[in-house]
C-alpha cells in the first residue's frame, strides 16, 4: 500500500536500470551460499531500493492460474462482483470497486481490485487487518489465488532471511515476527481507457509503507526515482519479480535500506498488476534494530506498531472505513499518522508525521 510522496532526490545511486539478483542461493542448505546471495541482495537494496529477482522458485503454472482467475473474476458484471464487496468484511478482504479507494482528494484512480490477506481462521486474536478472507463464489478462485499467495509469501519469508543476513543479523531476526503477518495481496485490474491518447501520470509518486513489496507486473508503466532525481522506466522482465523496499524495512534497518519513491504511468491498454505487500506480525513494534545502532549511528526513526499503522493508513484511504469511523463503529489507533511516509522521503521534504 502507498505513502504519498513528492518527487525528490534519494540517497540511492543514479542507476539507469534496476539490478537483477538471482535469489536461488537463499534456499540453499549451505550457509555460505545463503550468505553470498544475501550480500548481493543487500547491495542492490542499498543502491536502488528497487530490484528484479530471479531464481525465486515460484512455478509458472501458479502465475498462469492467478492471471487466468483474475481475468475471469473481473470480467463478471459489477452486480456479481459487489456480492464480494470489501465493505462486507470485518478484516479488509474482498472486492474493491472503482472509486472506493481514494488516496488524493478529488482524484479517482480508475481501477478495481480484489484484496486478500493472511487467511487467519482462529476465532481468537482477530484484528481489523487480520482474519478469514472473503472468497468469491467462483469455482477454482480460492484454490488458485491462495496457492499463489502462499508461494509468494514463502518467497517473502526467504527475502526477510536474506535481508537479515545482509544486515549482519541472525538469519531469523525477522522470521520470528512472521507467524501470522497481515501481508496483503492485491489483484488489480486497470480497464481499457479509450480516452487516454498518450501515456500520462497515473498513480502519483509514493513509497510503500510495509517492509517490502513483491510485484508481479504484466505490462509496462512503472517508474522509479533514482539518486539523481530522475524517473527510470521499469520494463517487464520475463520470469522476474520486482522487489521494492518499503518504509518499515527502512525504519528497521535504521536507514541502511531506504524506501524508493515510484509512480505508475496511465496507459490506454487494459492491464493487471499483482503486488504482495510483505509485513511483520500485527503487534510487532517497528523501530530501528538495537544491534544496528551505535554512537555514530543513533536511531533516526520513532517506533510505530505494525498493524495499527497499516490499519490507520488503510482507514484513511477506503470509503467504507471512512464511513465506519464517521459512524463511530471503528476508531483510528491512538497516535495514528496521516497519509505520509515516515521514512527518508518524508524527512527530506518536511512531511514526516
Amino acid at each position: 500500500m502507498a505513502s504519498r510522496q513528492p518527487s525528490a532526490a534519494t540517497p540511492h545511486t543514479a542507476f539507469k536500470r534496476l539490478p537483477v539478483v538471482d535469489v536461488s542461493g537463499l534456499a540453499s542448505s549451505a550457509a555460505a551460499e545463503r550468505q553470498a546471495a544475501a550480500r548481493v541482495l543487500g547491495e542492490a537494496a542499498r543502491q536502488a531500493g528497487f530490484l528484479y529477482v530471479t531464481g525465486h522458485g515460484i512455478e509458472p503454472r501458479l502465475i498462469e492460474r492467478l492471471i487466468a482467475r483474475t481475468r475471469q473474476y473481473f470480467a463478471q458484471p459489477l452486480e456479481q462482483k459487489m456480492r464480494d464487496y470489501i465493505g462486507n468484511s470485518t478484516n479488509h478482504s474482498g472486492y474493491v470497486p472503482e472509486g472506493e479507494e481514494q488516496f488524493y482528494p478529488g482524484v479517482i484512480d480508475h481501477k478495481e481490485a480484489y484484496d486478500i490477506g493472511y487467511d487467519y481462521r482462529s476465532a481468537e486474536g482477530r484484528r481489523p487487518m487480520l482474519g478469514p478472507n472473503q472468497w468469491a463464489d467462483m469455482p477454482g478462485f480460492q484454490e488458485d489465488i491462495k496457492a499463489y499467495y502462499e508461494a509468494a509469501l514463502a518467497l517473502g519469508n526467504r527475502l526477510f532471511r536474506g535481508f537479515a543476513l545482509a544486515l549482519g543479523l541472525p538469519e531469523d531476526a525477522f522470521s520470528r515476527h512472521l507467524t501470522t503477518p497481515p501481508s496483503q495481496l492485491r489483484l488489480i485490474h486497470y480497464p481499457l481507457s479509450s480516452n487516454v491518447t498518450a501515456d500520462r501520470p497515473g498513480v502519483g509518486a509514493h513509497t510503500d509503507y510495509e517492509c517490502f513489496t513483491i510485484l508481479l507486473p504484466t505490462a509496462p508503466g512503472l517508474e522509479v526515482l533514482n539518486g539523481a532525481g530522475e524517473w527510470i522506466d521499469v520494463p517487464v522482465l520475463e520470469g522476474a519479480f520486482v522487489i521494492n523496499i518499503g518504509d518499515m524495512l527502512e525504519v528497521l534497518s535504521n536507514g541502511t535500506y531506504v524506501a524508493t519513491s515510484h509512480r505508475v504511468r496511465k496507459v490506454a491498454e487494459e492491464r493487471y498488476s499483482f503486488p504482495l505487500f510483505c509485513t511483520c506480525d500485527y503487534d510487532t513494534l517497528i523501530e530501528p534494530i538495537k544491534s544496528l545502532l551505535s554512537e555514530a549511528n543513533p536511531p533516526r526513526y520513532q517506533p510505530i506498531r505494525c498493524g495499527d499503522h497499516l490499519f490507520a493508513q488503510t482507514a484513511q484511504t477506503f470509503g467504507y472505513l471512512k464511513k465506519r469511523i464517521e459512524a463511530g463503529d471503528v476508531a483510528l489507533p491512538e497516535g495514528a499518522r496521516g497519509l505520509s511516509s515516515f521514512g527518508h522521503q518524508a524527512a527530506t521534504t518536511g512531511e514526516r508525521a
